[in-house]
């Protein structure tokens, strides 16, 4: 009964924030995708010039619905589709951590939610009316199907069973497709054919030769957009040909809400577009950083680790990363508070620091503070873009806590680990 009281009550609290996000952000993202689906179902252009809509072929197609249904009713679906994501996206990356330590996962992953209602990422994303979220979700439902995939491997390696008689048919076939994780890489190719910067994840999967995972992805993505092509021809050509290169598609470079390098750059020299060989130079080595390091985090077994490092990579190099689209700063966080306790458990009880950890966990609570905050406080110091480079080069990484491919090393329960053993890496 308490249970039910309390998510009654959580929902009513969230119920309250959207509706108060709807008034201050007044659905303007949903507004233009609306008007410019509506547009084209009546013989329009989809993309009639420099400013529209940002929805890809694939995303427009599935948005036509929203053309015969009121703002306000679309604001609304947008928003229990994101807030859903969002809940299965913590349970997947929270419940595994507060199990580690004991904990019950139910409390935790409420906690996470309602802190993370608060950031303004999230804020903007439900206020707007973006898709941010639901990209998020879809990714991390990659890192799940990664992580199942690694288990059924080492399952299979430790107890391995007779042969079955009759390959598995019918439901339980697709239990076994879900169990073992073979749908990885589905998730990102969904993604990236609903707003084409996810696009990098399929580069990391590459990088990282999970070569079942970048295929299906690749395959994913192109039968979306040749699925759009054979529905919308016009639409496809024109967002390849003309939209999709260019660097202002998503509003002014130099616009405070840019906060990617780009826009750090166009600011400083005080110019309406960014110095290009500048940006490519840095964005190139941003590149280089993130795949190096997410890479070795993978090699480690941290394969959430390398999926934030990728996603902070993509803010970061984008010609244009609005506040809505950092997202990945939230598993960051988890990431920082995890790497705080886990150093406190094997450092502290040997007696050998005084505050075990206290780095990461200022680390944390400063960058939750900075993205709570009202962005017109920061956004014109550039705040958030240079928390995200920052941590794109120092979040740490936890081996051992979600691998796709065994460890370089596998480390014993975080409360029976040895002496020898030291805390979070790369950083």
């Amino acid at each position: 009964m308490r249970r039910s009281a309390l998510v009654a009550l959580g929902c009513f609290g969230a119920g309250l924030l959207i509706t108060w996000l709807f008034g201050r952000y007044g659905l303007s993202t949903a507004a233009v995708d609306r008007a410019a689906v509506h547009d084209w179902l009546t013989g329009e252009s989809l993309y009639p010039g420099r400013v529209g809509t940002l929805l890809s072929p694939p995303a427009a197609i599935l948005f036509t619905p929203a053309a015969f249904v009121p703002l306000p009713t679309v604001g609304w679906l947008l928003a229990v589709v994101g807030v859903a994501a969002l809940v299965l996206a913590l349970i997947a990356l929270v419940g595994p951590v507060a199990r580690r330590y004991g904990r019950p996962r139910g409390p935790a992953v409420a906690i996470a939610v309602t802190l993370a209602l608060l950031v303004e990422p999230v804020r903007a994303t439900l206020g707007l009316g973006c898709l941010d979220l639901l990209m998020f979700g879809l990714v991390t439902a990659d890192v799940v199907a990664l992580r199942r995939a690694a288990w059924a491997r080492s399952r299979a390696a430790w107890w391995p069973g007779p042969p079955a008689s009759q390959p598995p048919r019918g439901r339980r076939k697709l239990r076994h497709f879900w169990a073992t994780g073979a749908w990885a890489g589905v998730g990102v190719g969904l993604a990236t054919a609903l707003t084409i910067s996810p696009v990098l994840f399929l580069g990391y999967l590459l990088v990282s030769r999970q070569w079942r995972a970048a295929l299906t992805a690749a395959a994913t993505t192109t039968t979306m957009l040749a699925g759009a092509f054979l529905l919308a021809p016009g639409a496809t050509v024109t967002w390849f040909g003309s939209v999709l290169p260019r660097l202002d598609r998503g509003g002014p470079l130099d616009a405070l809400a840019n906060q990617s390098l780009a826009g750090v750059l166009a600011r400083l020299y005080d110019s309406a577009t960014t110095p290009a060989l500048i940006w490519l130079s840095f964005s190139v080595l941003l590149v280089a950083v993130g795949m190096i390091r997410a890479r070795s985090a993978h090699a480690d077994g941290d394969e959430i680790a390398a999926f934030t490092l990728i996603g902070l990579t993509s803010a970061a190099i984008g010609p244009v990363s609005r506040i809505h689209e950092l997202v990945w700063v939230l598993p960051a966080m988890l990431i920082l508070v995890d790497a705080s306790v886990r150093r406190r458990i094997t450092v502290r009880r040997f007696r050998r620091q005084r505050f075990p950890g206290a780095g990461y966990a200022v680390a944390a609570v400063v960058v939750y503070l900075l993205f709570v905050v009202d962005p017109r406080w920061t956004a014109a110091w550039d705040a958030y873009a240079i928390a995200v480079i920052v941590l794109l080069n120092t979040l740490p990484w936890r081996p051992g806590v979600a691998p796709a491919v065994p460890a370089r090393r596998r480390p014993e329960p975080v409360a029976r680990r040895a002496p020898a053993i030291p805390g979070p890496r790369g950083s």
